[in-house]
């Protein structure tokens, strides 16, 4: 359910300003939402995980906020996230 180190890593370097920003926006929304997309999974074949299914609402609510704050920052960041995330609003 949870990613890699490596993944981790991967994701920090794709969508960071700078190497080991962790902080910024862009790098904890994909995080997140690869942490969604395995969560996601495991809820399709454990399908009475509840503790499971909060988490995943919980971890959806904190990247739409996280969306709502870079929306209102940077339109144009906000656009090149979802568009490279496949994220649908």
């Amino acid at each position: 359910m949870s990613i890699t180190a490596e993944r981790k890593a991967e994701l920090i370097k794709e969508f960071g300003a700078k190497d080991g920003d962790t902080g910024s926006s862009e790098v904890q929304i994909a995080i997140l939402t690869e942490r969604i997309r395995n969560l996601t999974e495991h809820l399709k074949d454990h399908k009475k995980d509840f503790h499971s299914r909060r988490g995943l609402l919980m971890m959806v609510g904190k990247r739409r906020r996280h969306l709502d704050y870079l929306r209102k920052n940077s339109e144009s960041g906000y656009q090149e996230i979802i568009a490279k995330l496949g994220i649908r609003r």
